[in-house]
């Protein structure tokens, strides 16, 4: 699994999302953005609570003691943290482009490192390989998630790139 992380700033959105439903600590948040991600993401404390204590001190969350765990420390989303919110959902509302390119752009430059011959990238005992049969599996897993998330079969769409930007009016050349 990737333990690298997501796109700068997204991390904290989530954190953001994450407080708005229940106040929360510091490896909880963890947990659920490595849950979320489903594994592939696993932010360390030393990226969390820098958000959390920044959060802090814009006013967006605040520390609350619980007598249960004294020990941890929990923040909550105040009002502003609501409005900072808001305005990080509606500039997340503008991403999706950028989230389908990043990933049909790994995932052509994995089926070139499989199949352009320019490319050597030798087989290691152990580890993935950039092959036909790799490439099915991750094809596989997006196809299963999909029908996991969307609870229906996935129906194949045969629009080209252009047909579909068409239909859906997405202009095709905006950056």
């Amino acid at each position: 699994m990737r333990k690298s992380g997501p796109p700068k700033g997204l991390i904290a959105y989530l954190v953001l999302e994450l407080l708005e439903e229940k106040p929360r600590y510091g490896y909880e948040i963890l947990k659920e953005i490595r849950d979320i991600s489903g594994g592939h993401w696993e932010p360390s404390y030393g990226s969390v609570y820098p958000i959390l204590y920044k959060f802090e001190d814009k006013g967006w969350a605040e520390r609350i003691e619980r007598e249960d765990e004294p020990d941890r420390k929990y923040f909550e989303l105040t009002d502003a943290g609501r409005e900072e919110l808001a305005d990080r959902r509606e500039d997340s509302a503008t991403k999706a482009r950028e989230f389908a390119d990043v990933i049909l752009g790994f995932y052509h430059v994995y089926v070139a490192f499989a199949t352009d011959e320019r490319f050597d990238v030798p087989e290691m005992e152990g580890e993935w390989r950039f092959d036909d049969e790799f490439s099915g599996w991750i094809v596989e897993q997006m196809i299963r998630h999909h029908e996991h998330y969307f609870a229906d079969d996935f129906d194949r769409i045969e629009d080209t790139p252009e047909e579909f930007y068409e239909r859906h009016d997405i202009d095709e050349d905006e950056d």
